[in-house]
């Protein structure tokens, strides 16, 4: 497994040759930049990086419980499952194992994801709403170990790269618009509240 990755793109391409638009890679380094940029920053990431991962299990951990919780409610009767485990382990390699680059690209769009859902306020008003973006949220999740598997399988090349970062980014995007309903919803329920008041 310890190959040198420069080894393997460049035996890929000798076998299927790869062509990007011209300034592609300006393009993305410009984009990256805007995204993650040097400096203040990229300081403050990671002087707090180790709180937001502890308030991301936190969270992750309460929604189990809260997601788990409901399941119970939901079922009458006991289920039995048996699960049958393999003694063989297989090691299988992340976005974040490919370079340190991508370790830190993965782990913006992760952290971010995790606080927004900490961020989220949850109430009979908006539970609908928060329940269908979080089903769009899983089927993003269950896309994005799709990807993991491909990666795992194939190897690593530039379209499940960027398919794999285009998922992290739709996900925080995602939740950034909920976020964005919510605050909406709030308001306008707030303004009918006042306007009930006079």
């Amino acid at each position: 497994m310890a190959q040198d990755l420069r080894k393997m793109f460049a035996e890929e391409r000798k076998k299927q040759p790869i062509e990007m638009k011209r300034g592609h890679e300006q393009r993305f380094m410009d984009r990256l930049e805007k995204e993650l940029p040097i400096g203040a920053k990229r300081k403050t990431i990671n002087n707090f990086f180790w709180l937001k991962v502890a308030a991301a299990i936190v969270v992750l951990l309460g929604l189990g419980i809260y997601i788990s919780s409901l399941e119970n409610k939901i079922k009458s009767g006991p289920e039995t499952q048996v699960v049958q485990k393999n003694d063989t382990e297989v090691q299988t390699i992340s976005l974040g194992d490919l370079s340190p680059d991508l370790k830190k690209i993965e782990n913006y769009y992760v952290t971010n994801i995790n606080l927004e859902l900490s961020g989220l306020e949850f109430d009979g008003d908006n539970k609908t709403l928060i329940n269908g973006y979080l089903d769009k949220l899983s089927e993003l999740n269950a896309e994005y170990a799709l990807l993991n598997e491909e990666l795992n399988q194939i190897g690593p090349n530039d379209q499940t790269i960027n398919a794999l970062i285009k998922n992290l980014q739709l996900r925080l995007q995602l939740l950034q618009k909920l976020k964005t309903k919510l605050n909406q919803l709030k308001s306008s329920k707030n303004e009918q509240e006042s306007s009930n008041i006079m």
